[in-house]
């Protein structure tokens, strides 16, 4: 594959250079935020030969790549002189747009990504070094694994360093005087204070002992309290001399007021934090497990699994040990598990070979390709993996294993859950792996469809099934709806709409299963068993009812037409919502309905193939769809 000629389709594509106002890498996506997402054609994104998929959540467009994002990012970074993106918008302004869940997701993605790998790398050199001495392979005093001991643990020990840089580059501060704070922290002869319980004075005023080395929250803490001191430096210092005096007195001022405030204070966070984490895993430790196995890859689609981050280094930190790491490794093999499945029950050969690669990259920890690419987009086998995740993360929890030190969740880092619980962990991840295959082989699918594999509302008439739209407009594809969770089909598969017309009508007969009191959503069980979803627009559910109109009730018996909904669609954009409607079958799993091209191009008539999804079916039904 040619990697520059991919960077360069995708930098054109999310609107070119000057739409990105930052750009950044983790271990399988590009991560944007731009200026316009409107600008970005994710569409044309998606269909990139090289791309998995688009995912906008935490307020970031994230291109998902895979293993080779390395090699995209690089020449586009290239081309959009992101070398120099931290002063591309000093006014801030799309991070103030965000609510604050999203800019603290975006930070701590920022400030842990860069080093990502090696801190992964370090992780797993320790849990080695341990493996080996436990087989005797080496003693703690040889030369050998003092050196590699050292290479392992140093990276940790100074974690506050490079911490203090990737957060004051996040932030737009002077990162190597954050460096130099950061050093102050874990400075030897304050270390060695601190290590005899000795207690210092900054003119009369005493300083707490508390150690900083491997820790994660006081840098942090203090790189955010550096960002709001060196803009008022730069504005008392004339510009000829700020470039000294405000490093100078940043030191000045910070290193003291670390140590004596902010330093306690986010160790303090940071034990809470710690206790908090502990109560509720000595609680119930397999229920903590089960929930942790179950949902852990929701958490990666949403993009707040890196909220855990800070949490289980942490952990690590004070404790010497961190009891998810182990649980979260049981979540990412059952995906591993249902894309083996996938791939031992598919007949469609793409499905098959994407569903085949992507089995090793998850159980290396790179679970995004096998999600986006796999399990999610057919639904099914993404619960089963999570079920099978469930079992096997209690099994683990149960067991109360442990980590030693922090790597990404996967087979690599079984090393470092040596130790109290280990044999637990094994039989979780054997547990969760077998349960996610088979259970994925056995109930995920009959048949996999084609690329352009979508569903609709089946409505029965003279041995003829037919189709109409709940509200006049164009026709879009799922995929291209600005919500992840409809665009990803987690909710199921169907069509949206962009409406022209003011009443949503039923697109089936049936029976009103659910009506919103917000007005912005209706559900239907149709009389053959689709289950339909119509919902009106994004995120319009924040209108609290407001312009809309419930013209149903609950259990009330419809027909093909009547009318639903009524809608103020101008206001609603007005108000800064998305209008469009989304039409989804939630039991997707019963249909299978491959959609012509022209489906696809907003047209007044769709063609379509409806089958039941069992091997071997013949189609049920072939009809034109209609609009109300």
């Amino acid at each position: 594959m040619d990697y520059k000629v991919l960077a360069e389709n995708i930098l054109n594509d999310v609107g070119g250079k000057d739409n990105i106002d930052t750009a950044w890498h983790c271990a399988t996506r590009l991560r944007f935020k731009l200026k316009n997402e409107k600008l970005a054609d994710t569409q044309k994104i998606e269909n990139l030969d090289g791309v998995v998929t688009v995912v906008k959540s935490a307020g970031q467009y994230q291109v998902v790549i895979g293993n080779a994002v390395a090699k995209v990012f690089d020449p586009l970074a290239e081309m959009a002189d992101l070398e120099n993106v931290d002063s591309q918008n000093d006014d801030k302004t799309t991070e103030t747009k965000d609510n604050v869940l999203n800019r603290f997701i975006g930070f701590i993605s920022s400030v842990f990504t860069p080093f990502l790998g090696a801190m992964a790398g370090a992780g797993i050199l320790k849990g080695l070094l341990a493996l080996f001495v436990a087989l005797g392979w080496l003693t703690t005093k040889s030369g050998a694994y003092q050196i590699w001991y050292a290479a392992g643990d140093g990276f940790f020990y100074f974690l506050p360093i490079l911490l203090a840089f990737t957060a004051a580059k996040k932030l737009k501060v002077n990162q190597f005087v954050a460096v130099a704070l950061a050093t102050t922290l874990v400075y030897p002869t304050l270390v060695a204070i601190t290590a005899s319980s000795q207690t210092i004075n900054f003119f009369n005023i005493p300083v707490i002992p508390t150690t900083y080395t491997s820790s994660v929250i006081p840098i942090l803490l203090a790189v955010w309290v550096m960002s709001a001191i060196e803009p008022l430096l730069d504005k008392i210092f004339p510009e000829s001399i700020r470039n000294i005096f405000t490093p100078l007195f940043l030191l000045i001022i910070m290193a003291p007021l670390t140590l004596i405030v902010v330093g306690p204070l986010g160790a303090s966070i940071g034990a809470i934090l710690s206790s908090g984490v502990s109560a509720i895993y000595n609680f119930a430790p397999a229920l903590a497990g089960a929930l942790l196995g179950a949902f852990w890859e929701v958490f990666v689609i949403f993009g707040v699994h890196w909220t855990f981050v800070p949490v289980m280094m942490n952990n690590i930190s004070r404790l010497g040990y961190d009891p998810l790491l182990p649980i979260l490794s049981v979540a990412v093999i059952s995906q591993a598990g249902a894309a083996l499945g996938v791939f031992l029950k598919s007949k469609d050969t793409k499905m098959k070979s994407l569903a085949g690669s992507s089995v090793a990259t998850a159980l290396l920890g790179i679970t995004e390709p096998t999600i986006y690419g796999v399990t999610l987009k057919l639904k099914r086998p993404f619960i089963l993996a999570s079920i099978a995740g469930a079992i096997g993360g209690a099994i683990a929890g149960g067991g109360q294993a442990h980590a030693s030190s922090f790597t990404l969740p996967s087979l690599l880092a079984l090393p470092t859950y040596l130790g109290s619980g280990f044999i637990s962990v094994i039989i979780g991840l054997v547990v969760a792996f077998v349960l996610g295959t088979v259970l994925t082989y056995l109930f995920g699918f009959s048949k996999v469809g084609n690329d352009h594999t979508t569903i609709v509302a089946p409505v029965q008439k003279d041995g003829v099934q037919q189709l109409i739209t709940p509200v006049t407009g164009t026709i879009i594809p799922l995929k291209n709806v600005k919500d992840e969770v409809f665009a990803s089909e987690a909710m199921g598969q169907g069509v949206a709409i962009v409406p022209n017309d003011n009443t949503i009508k039923s697109p089936v007969a049936g029976t009103i299963s659910a009506v919103y009191p917000t007005g912005h959503a209706i559900g239907i069980i149709s009389q053959y068993g689709a289950e339909v979803l119509i919902h009106i627009g994004i995120d319009t559910v924040e209108l609290n009812g407001q312009f809309f109109k419930t013209l149903v009730q609950q259990n009330q018996k419809v027909s093909v037409g009547e009318s639903l909904v009524e809608f103020d669609r101008e206001a609603i954009s007005e108000a800064g919502f998305d209008t469009t409607v989304m039409l989804i079958i939630t039991n997707t799993p019963n249909y299978n309905v491959v959609v012509t091209e022209n489906t696809l191009a907003g047209t007044d008539e769709q063609i379509l193939t409806l089958t039941s999804r069992q091997e071997d079916s013949t189609p049920v039904y072939k009809g034109e769809v209609q609009h109300v």
